[in-house]
């Protein structure tokens, strides 16, 4: 298998946690979004990471590619099957996707990409923003959701990896949660990006 995708985006990082959770083995090709690589392309037709490409099958997006390899490689199960887990899970799945990512990544954007790659200068307003008045009521949110190990049951799933990847890159922005405030949260991502999976993850090649 092929993963495609810069090992800085915490989509790809979704792929790779979960093949590293099933020991899948896979070449990583640390492509940027719309890169001019004809293979990416043909995997990824609208230029988004991540892509795969596994025995002529090709296929992008993060939360499809991790249906796929639950199907392929059942074992350890990342997917609940109790109903009501399962639509837990499908829910932070898309909560990371969706109404976390956009609002997590903001420091990421503005004190790492924009200096180092875009060449820009950073908007410390934007990140002010982020940290003081669009994030916190998602962190309230997930500090009461966050039961114990795990958001979902007592197993590891898709909801850790959704939601847990894109902390990373608030970390390696300088932003972090403040343990006083979200004590639970705090202590979940630590331990989620602590695990195996999350470790070889993070040292993927970004590019």
């Amino acid at each position: 298998m092929i993963v495609y995708g810069t090992g800085y985006s915490p989509f790809v990082r979704k792929v790779l946690v979960s093949l590293a959770e099933k020991g899948v083995s896979y070449e990583h090709k640390p492509v940027m979004f719309h890169a001019p690589d004809a293979d990416f392309q043909a995997a990824s037709p609208f230029g988004k990471i991540p892509a795969i490409e596994d025995d002529g099958f090709r296929l992008a997006d993060s939360s499809a590619i991790l249906w796929y390899l639950e199907r392929k490689h059942p074992t350890p199960a990342l997917v609940p099957t109790d109903p009501k887990a399962l639509g837990r899970a499908v829910w932070f799945d898309k909560f990371g996707d969706t109404e976390l990512f956009g609002k997590l990544i903001v420091p990421f954007v503005e004190r790492v990409l924009k200096p180092n790659v875009m060449k820009q200068a950073t908007n410390e307003a934007a990140v002010t923003k982020a940290l003081d008045k669009d994030l916190p009521p998602l962190f309230d949110y997930l500090e009461g959701e966050v039961a114990g190990p795990y958001l979902v049951g007592d197993v590891f799933s898709i909801a850790d990896i959704s939601v847990a990847t894109g902390f990373y890159n608030f970390q390696l922005a300088e932003a972090r949660i403040d343990a006083g405030r979200w004590p639970r949260l705090a202590a979940y991502v630590n331990a989620t990006l602590g695990r195996p999976s999350f470790k070889a993850a993070l040292a993927a090649k970004k590019g």
